[in-house]
């Protein structure tokens, strides 16, 4: 009886839900995508072809039981919907809302590979978990038992967060120490409002310190707190702290007034919508409006930066990236997106200096070689594919004599992130890291080098999903709570 619900991608087109008209969603932050109304929900998920083996659930981190919840979302049966959905991930609204779907669940789907367009996994994976916080079916966290043990958790990103909510639900005592003075991470301040607006993860905030979870915010470790204290006040310690040192442009002047980085960029705007007051923006450097601007990156962190730009109100808005469109980093359909808003692409390029003058004298076109010039044009160099490089591909090499000057006024650095220094920063003795600087911690078990202490998402993978930082702190918050145990048990005998 089911599988008459189900099948219907022969008769069914695949549909997304209506997204908001370029003119309009460019003038705010608002998201793009509007709510799938419950029939339009169900006859997307009929869509699925309930397949033996599904590619889409074993291509997604997290590993949901998405042929299930469509299923159950086609039979109207939403209630338990959600409950399939959340066994799996913790956050699932969020996931809905970010997770490249394009590269992962839907990239993978089989009637995507048989021509008749994928399911909208992400949009109805939104859509049952925003019915359910409407509906009342999300549950405050209620452990059925309370366990003495604490767990101090360093970051209050996806990682962090996904690890408090599955060590608090078994009854653990947690508290989780974060630099910044609202928790979320860059899921608050690096991921712009209209990919994620910022109620839905201060919601998820609400619930996990509803539920017990203690918040010590504005404690940046080694000059705050020290490690050491943190460690000693709890049975274990998750470092979960994420990348944010910024990658440079190997180039003469990749200082220059008016170059920015792109979480400088990003972290103002969206303190700005969170009603915040920010210095640097009022003075119009991490401001776009009026200005031409480049952005120099090809991932999804340069999507965020050309649309923010845009809807900063930028004269206009270009993204130098070195190899073409088919092998950028980030998903294609923020490009796409980017594309509708008024972004221009200019694919095999890189800057090769900065140009600009001193204010209030002559000299504007004339390589930047002065603290006080403020850049006017970016010195671009043409590029063509080659040879593949030790990752598969095509490496990007130098069109001799092709350079040409492109003005601006603006210019992110939107070149990906690295790990900052931990084990110096901190003080921290036998914090072992890897040759890329980031913490070497046992695959499945997040256990790293010192006794007690484990590590997750970017900081030991290096800049990735928000939904590997998910699985990782939910697979550390197991690990944890076996460590605690044996422990436990070993201390009663």
């Amino acid at each position: 009886m089911a599988t008459q619900k189900m099948l219907k991608f022969v008769d069914v087109g695949r549909e997304m839900p209506e997204k908001r008209s370029a003119e309009e969603r460019s003038d705010d932050f608002h998201e793009i995508y509007q709510e799938f109304a419950a029939a339009k929900a169900a006859e997307q998920a009929s869509r699925c072809s309930q397949c033996g083996v599904p590619y889409c659930q074993s291509h997604c981190p997290l590993h949901n039981n998405i042929p299930d919840w469509l299923r159950l979302t086609a039979e109207g049966r939403l209630q338990e919907a959600y409950a399939v959905s959340q066994q799996t991930n913790t956050f699932p609204e969020i996931c809905g809302r970010i997770c490249p779907q394009d590269r992962l669940c839907e990239g993978n789907c089989v009637i995507e590979q048989s021509g008749h367009g994928t399911v909208t996994i992400g949009a109805i994976e939104k859509y049952i978990t925003d019915t359910a916080f409407d509906e009342g079916w999300v549950e405050p966290i209620r452990p059925a038992q309370e366990r003495g043990e604490s767990v101090g958790i360093i970051g209050a990103g996806p990682g962090g967060l996904a690890a408090a909510d599955r060590l608090r639900r078994m009854g653990f005592q947690v508290t989780v120490y974060d630099r910044h003075d609202r928790a979320g991470g860059l899921m608050i301040y690096g991921i712009p409002g209209f990919k994620l607006e910022k109620d839905i993860v201060e919601r998820r905030n609400r619930q996990l310190e509803e539920g017990g979870v203690e918040f010590v915010l504005n404690a940046n470790v080694g000059e705050d707190i020290s490690f050491d204290a943190i460690r000693g006040k709890h049975d274990a310690v998750l470092i979960a702290t994420g990348v944010y040192k910024t990658r440079d442009l190997d180039i003469d002047n990749a200082a220059a007034k008016g170059v920015i980085r792109a979480l400088d960029f990003l972290t103002a705007s969206n303190r700005i919508d969170l009603g915040d007051e920010i210095p640097d923006y009022a003075d119009g450097e991490l401001d776009a409006k009026g200005k031409r601007v480049l952005v120099i990156g090809g991932g999804d962190t340069a999507m965020d930066c050309v649309r923010t730009a845009i809807r900063q109100g930028a004269t206009s808005v270009k993204c130098l990236y070195r190899r073409d469109r088919t092998n950028m980093p980030g998903s294609q359909r923020e490009v796409q997106n980017a594309e509708e808003e008024g972004v221009e692409f200019v694919w095999l390029s890189a800057p090769g200096s900065f140009v600009g003058a001193v204010e209030g004298e002559s000299g504007i076109d004339t390589p930047i070689n002065d603290e006080q010039a403020h850049i006017s044009a970016v010195r671009v160099q043409k590029m063509r594919l080659g040879k593949p490089d030790v990752s598969g591909r095509q490496s990007p090499e130098l069109i001799e004599g092709a350079d040409y000057d492109e003005p601006a006024e603006m210019v992110i650095k939107a070149l990906g992130f690295e790990p900052e220094e931990l084990p110096r920063l901190w003080g921290v003795e036998g914090l072992e890291v890897t040759r890329w600087g980031t913490i070497k911690a046992e695959f499945g078990s997040h256990q790293t080098s010192l006794p007690g202490v484990y590590a997750v998402g970017d900081i030991v993978r290096g800049a990735s999903l928000v939904v590997w930082a998910i699985r990782d702190g939910r697979e550390a918050a197991d690990s944890i709570a076996a460590y605690l145990s044996e422990t436990a048990q070993v201390a009663a005998e």
